[in-house]
This record gives structure tokens, sequence and C-alpha cells, in this order.
């Protein structure tokens, strides 16, 4: 399988959301998860109230039955929205996230990028906001 055919098979699990709908779905209660690296968010901004978790700790940090998971993640309903910078990795989180039981979860049509264009709120911080870590 090549990587343009996983990102298909991942995409057709999902209900992906354009930026207004994700922004939409955080408004009624949805968790946006940012997984971008440091260096972007500090080039690009973030976005407020998103929840930082890079890339390679999503999984352990989303799962409720991960002993390193983080205080939000409490129930395998929440619904997740994963947004990466332009909505390629977001949607391989994505389809691993729902694998691992999270069925809510989706991601963002073209990322950080889209949300950007759309004229959604961003934030420019001098020092990006830091990753989220387990519980205490």
């Amino acid at each position: 399988m090549t990587i343009d055919e996983m990102l298909a098979v991942a995409r057709a699990r999902l209900h992906r959301l354009d930026p207004l709908q994700a922004a939409e779905a955080v408004g009624n209660g949805a968790r946006l998860v940012d997984t971008r690296p440091h260096y972007q968010r500090l080039a690009d901004g973030e976005i407020p109230g998103a929840i930082v978790i890079e890339r390679n700790h999503l999984e352990w940090r989303l799962d409720p039955s991960s002993t390193r998971r983080i205080a939000e993640a409490t129930s395998r309903d929440t619904t997740w929205i994963v947004l990466c910078d332009e909505g390629y990795s977001s949607s391989l989180a994505a389809a691993t996230l729902q694998q691992l039981g999270l069925h809510n979860t989706t991601d963002v049509i073209g990322g950080f990028q889209a949300w950007k264009s759309a004229g959604l709120p961003v934030s420019h911080l001098t020092t990006p906001t830091p990753t989220t870590l387990q519980r205490e």
C-alpha cells in the first residue's frame, strides 16, 4: 500500500470537517487537538483553546485507559478533532484514534493553514503553549 492509498483508506473512515464546521463543533463541546510541532506553532501561531499534543504522544494522551492520558481523556465518546498543518497527518492520526475506540474522532480539512485562511481565531505567542502532558 502506498501512502496515498493509506491516506485514502483513513479518510474514508472519517467525517472530516472544514474549518468553520470544526469551530462550530468546538463551540458545541468538541475538543480540538493541535498536533503541530513547536516550530510550526511558533512560526504560524496557535488556535486559542486548542489542546496541544504533538503527534508522537497523541494515542497515549487521548486513550482513556492509558496511564499517560490527559485529564480531558475520560471517555471513548469524547469528540476529538485533530489538526495538523495542512490536514494530512491529522487524517492518519484520527483514523488511528478511531481504531483505539475513540469513534467520534475526525480532523480538519486543510489543517491549520485552512483554519487561518478562513479567518478563524489565531494567536501569536512569543513562547508557544507547551505540549499537554499526562494527568498529574
